[in-house]
């Protein structure tokens, strides 16, 4: 064979992404937490609205501080538990019998 035929036989290259098994983060945030913050934030910004629009501007900066914080608290504590979080049985547990006679 002659280079000129191994080069029109040879397969065009593309650079392939190794990260596609990891899961999906933003500062911190994984997985399905993401849309957990984004709806923490989404009603932080209407509660601070609401509480300027009817009692004024420290009680809407108080509502937007305590909104953000218990949130992200929250979505952090959750989130430590992993993401399939499962529900944790504590206690000795006694079956009696698995099977009707």
């Amino acid at each position: 064979m002659s280079t000129k035929q191994k080069q029109e036989n040879k397969y065009l290259e593309f650079p392939i992404f190794k990260g596609l098994q990891k899961p999906l983060e933003f500062m911190g945030v994984q997985g399905r937490y993401i849309y957990w913050a984004a709806g923490v934030i989404g009603t932080a910004i209407i509660g601070f609205i609401v509480a300027y629009c009817l009692i004024g501007f420290i009680a809407g900066l108080v509502m937007l501080v305590i909104a953000i914080g218990g949130g992200t608290s929250f979505i952090f504590l959750k989130q430590k538990r992993g993401l399939h979080s499962k529900r944790i049985d504590k206690g000795v547990f006694v079956y009696a019998c698995s099977k009707k006679m």
